[in-house]
C-alpha cells in the first residue's frame, strides 16, 4: 500500500491542500488544532484523489469502454471529473431521492446520470446491472487498492507539511477508504502518530466491526452525515484498518452540527456533515482524554452542503456544543408562576420557551436555557428539581428536538387509544403524499408533524387512534408499510406535552 500511495497519479487533477491552523478552536481546546482542507479540492472533496488514481490506471481498452459508479455524493463528482479530464465515458447511477443540486453537478461534469430507486442500495444494484450490460469498468467508492492509495496521499501531505509533526490525525470513516489509506502511510513512516477514526452513532459500521473482529452489516443507517452512511465497511479496507488505526470515536449529530459551526468560525467555510465529522471526534476525544498542548490534525473531507440543511445545523449546533440545554418542566398553572420559575433560573438566558394552556392545575413548558457545559445543564436540572419543579432533561431526546418543540400545546381531550410512531421516508417531489397514501385510512390520524430538513429522507411524527382489539393488526401494518419506524408512546416529551 505504501508503494501504491507513493506512485499515485492524483496530482494530474487534485491539489495539495493546506494544513491550516484553527486558532479559535485551539484556544478553546487548549491544543494546537490543524485542519486538512480537502474542501478546497476542485470538487470540494477528497474523493477526487481515489477516483482519479483508479481511472488513470485503466488500460487503453478499459478506458475506451468507460467507467460507471453508484453514488449520490462526492464519489459521483470525483468519477465524473476524472473521466472528463481523461476524456472517457462515465455513467453515474444515483437514487431518485438525490437532491437536484447534486444531480446537476454531476451532469455539468459531463457524465451520464441514471436515476434509479429510493436508496443507495437500489442504485448500486442497478449500477452493477448496467456495468455488465455496457461492459463498463465499475469504480468502487472505497473498497479498491488504487482508490485507497489515492486517498492515502492525504496522509503523505500531512506528514510532509511544516506543521506535520502531529500527535494524532482524526479521519472521518464511512466504508474505510480514506482512513485505510492514511493509516497505511502514517503507520509505515511514523508509527507513534495516532490514527483515529470518527463515525456517527447512527452509522458506526467500522466501530462495530472492529469490536466484533469481523465485518458487521448494520440493519439501518442514519443518513444525516450521508457521506459516511454505509451499512458495511469494505472487505479490502477492514483488515487495513484493523492493523493501522488506533481507535474509532463515535459522535452524535448534534456534535457534528457544533463542529460545522466551529469550522465556520475559524475558516468562514461551511462543511457538509461528513466533512466536519473529524473535528467533532477530535473535540470528543480531547475532552475524554483531558489532553492539552498537543498538536492534533483533523481531515475536513468535504464541503458539498445542501443549503436547506443549514436551518437544522444552526438549530442543533448550540446543543451539540453544550451551550444550550432543553427541559420539560412542570409548573403550577396560576398567575405569577412563570415569573417564579424564571426567578429559580436566575440570570441565565432563556433560548426557547413553548407553552399553551392544557389544564387548570399544572402547566408543562418546553424551555431552552443557555449553558456553559454539560455539567452546567445538570446543575440547572438539579436546581429546578430542588425548587419544587418536576424536570425532565430533553437535550438528548430526538423526538423532542425534531418534532415536539414545534407542537407544544397539542393536547386533545378527545383522542383515544393513541399510538405514536416516528417514520422516515425517501424525500422527493410527491413523497409526502405517497407516504400518506400508504398510511391509508383504516385508523384515524390523531397527530401529525412533518418538517423539511433539506435531507434525502423526510421525518414524520404521527399518532393513530387504535382500539385495543386492533393492536395486532396495527403492528402488522407497521411492519409491512415499507418505511423505517420507531414506536414513541413511552417518550417523556410526548407524555409531557402531547398525551391525553
Amino acid at each position: 500500500m505504501l508503494r501504491l500511495i507513493l506512485t499515485s497519479r492524483v496530482y494530474d487533477v487534485a491539489q495539495e491542500t493546506p494544513l491550516d491552523p484553527a486558532p479559535r478552536l485551539s484556544r478553546r481546546l487548549q491544543n494546537e488544532i490543524l485542519l486538512k482542507r480537502e474542501d478546497l479540492q476542485p470538487i470540494f472533496s477528497y474523493k477526487l484523489r481515489g477516483a482519479y488514481n483508479r481511472i488513470a490506471h485503466l488500460t487503453a481498452e478499459e478506458q475506451k469502454r468507460g467507467v460507471i459508479a453508484a453514488s449520490a455524493g462526492n464519489h459521483a463528482q470525483g468519477v465524473a471529473f476524472a473521466a472528463r479530464h481523461l476524456k472517457i465515458p462515465a455513467v453515474i447511477v444515483m437514487p431518485q431521492t438525490t437532491p437536484e443540486i447534486k444531480v446537476d453537478a454531476v451532469r455539468d461534469l459531463g457524465a451520464e446520470v441514471v436515476l434509479f430507486g429510493d436508496t443507495y442500495a437500489d442504485a448500486q444494484i442497478r449500477c452493477h446491472e448496467l456495468a455488465v450490460e455496457r461492459r463498463m469498468v465499475f469504480v468502487h467508492p472505497f473498497d479498491d487498492p488504487l482508490v485507497i492509495a489515492g486517498q492515502g496521499t492525504v496522509g503523505d501531505e500531512i506528514l510532509r507539511h511544516r506543521l506535520g509533526d502531529v500527535s494524532a490525525i482524526f479521519v472521518p470513516v464511512g466504508g474505510g477508504g480514506l482512513i485505510a489509506g492514511i493509516g497505511s502511510y502514517v503507520k509505515a513512516l511514523r508509527p507513534t502518530v495516532k490514527v483515529i477514526g470518527v463515525e456517527p452513532f447512527g452509522a458506526d459500521a467500522m466501530f462495530q466491526s472492529l469490536a466484533a473482529g469481523r465485518r458487521v452489516v448494520l440493519e439501518s443507517v442514519d443518513i444525516f452525515a450521508d457521506g459516511v452512511a454505509v451499512k458495511e465497511v469494505g472487505a479490502v479496507t477492514f483488515p487495513i484498518v484493523q492493523s493501522t488505526v488506533d481507535e474509532v470515536v463515535r459522535v452524535s449529530n448534534d456534535e457534528i452540527c457544533a463542529a460545522i459551526k466551529d469550522i465556520f468560525d475559524d475558516t468562514r467555510t461551511i462543511m457538509e456533515p461528513a466533512g466536519a465529522l473529524a473535528v467533532a471526534g477530535l473535540r470528543s476525544w480531547a475532552e475524554r482524554e483531558r489532553i492539552t498542548n498537543a498538536r492534533l490534525a483533523a481531515v475536513l473531507s468535504g464541503a458539498n452542503m445542501n443549503f436547506d440543511r443549514l436551518r437544522f445545523v444552526a438549530e442543533r449546533a448550540e446543543v451539540g456544543d453544550a451551550r444550550e440545554a432543553l427541559f420539560g418542566v412542570t409548573i403550577p398553572e396560576r398567575a405569577g408562576a412563570f415569573r417564579a420559575f424564571c426567578a429559580t433560573i436566575g440570570r441565565r438566558v432563556v433560548t426557547e420557551f413553548n407553552y399553551r394552556l392544557s389544564g387548570r392545575d399544572v402547566a408543562h413548558i418546553f424551555v431552552g436555557i443557555a449553558t456553559r457545559s454539560r455539567q452546567d445543564a445538570a446543575d440547572i436540572a438539579a436546581a429546578l428539581t430542588a425548587g419544587g419543579y418536576a424536570t425532565v432533561d430533553l437535550t438528548d431526546n430526538e423526538t423532542a428536538k425534531l418534532h415536539v418543540r414545534h407542537m407544544v400545546g397539542g393536547r386533545s381531550p378527545d383522542v383515544a387509544h393513541e399510538q405514536l410512531c416516528r417514520f422516515e421516508f425517501p424525500e422527493r417531489p410527491g413523497a409526502l403524499m405517497t407516504f400518506l397514501e400508504k398510511l391509508g385510512g383504516r385508523w384515524n390520524i390523531s397527530l401529525f408533524h412533518y418538517r423539511n430538513h433539506g435531507a434525502d429522507f423526510g421525518r414524520v411524527l404521527a399518532g393513530f387512534e387504535v382500539p385495543e382489539n386492533e393492536m395486532r393488526d396495527f403492528e402488522s401494518f407497521l411492519d409491512t408499510l415499507g418505511y423505517r419506524y420507531q414506536r414513541e408512546c413511552s417518550n417523556s416529551a410526548y407524555d409531557l406535552f402531547l398525551a391525553k
